[in-house]
């Protein structure tokens, strides 16, 4: 495989960029906030780089089970996420983390950039999102606009609105 067939989405088509993102939440008539920042790759680095930022901020596990079958759940940053447990919950067998090819195949980002929001690329519906229910009550949660330099705010209620216009009901878990 080559480079430039590594950039792209599973349908064959190239990842959206963040302007792609903006656009579709204006579509959708969903405000959000954007700031820029050094890029960053850890929930550490990220907290060391946000300073004032208010809302939640959030741990985006990209998963697979054995038979390839994906979620991509997403939590509080602080949350410890017992993987075993998780599996069990979801009836999924045993969990491992997806590759960085496999990102880029179903979500359009690379590590570090890891963002419910990416899963506007999931035009096959092959990633199912986990949300834990503590995001909903949130003044704001705050994700990679499908890029690690920015971080996008966005009001829970229009989050999950945003996720089911893009045909990715969410599950909510408790994952505490």
């Amino acid at each position: 495989m080559n480079t430039q067939d590594s950039q792209l989405l599973a349908d064959g088509s190239p990842p959206a960029r963040p302007r792609d993102l903006l656009r579709r939440l204006e579509e959708l008539e969903i405000r959000a906030s954007t700031m820029h920042h050094p890029p960053v790759f850890t929930v550490e680095e990220a907290k060391a780089l946000r300073g004032q930022i208010g809302g939640c901020h959030t741990k985006n596990l990209f998963l697979r089970n054995k038979k390839g079958a994906m979620w991509l759940v997403v939590c509080p940053e602080d949350r410890s996420i017992d993987l075993k447990s998780l599996a069990t919950q979801l009836g999924a067998g045993r969990f491992s983390f997806c590759s960085a090819d496999r990102l880029m195949k179903y979500l359009g980002v690379i590590p570090g950039a890891v963002s419910p929001l990416a899963i506007m690329n999931d035009t096959g519906r092959k990633v199912r999102v986990v949300l834990d229910r503590a995001l909903l009550s949130a003044e704001a949660l705050n994700f990679h606009p499908l890029d690690n330099a920015m971080t996008t705010a966005i009001h829970p209620g229009d989050f999950v609105r945003f996720l089911e216009a893009e045909l990715h009901p969410p599950n909510l878990l408790r994952l505490d």
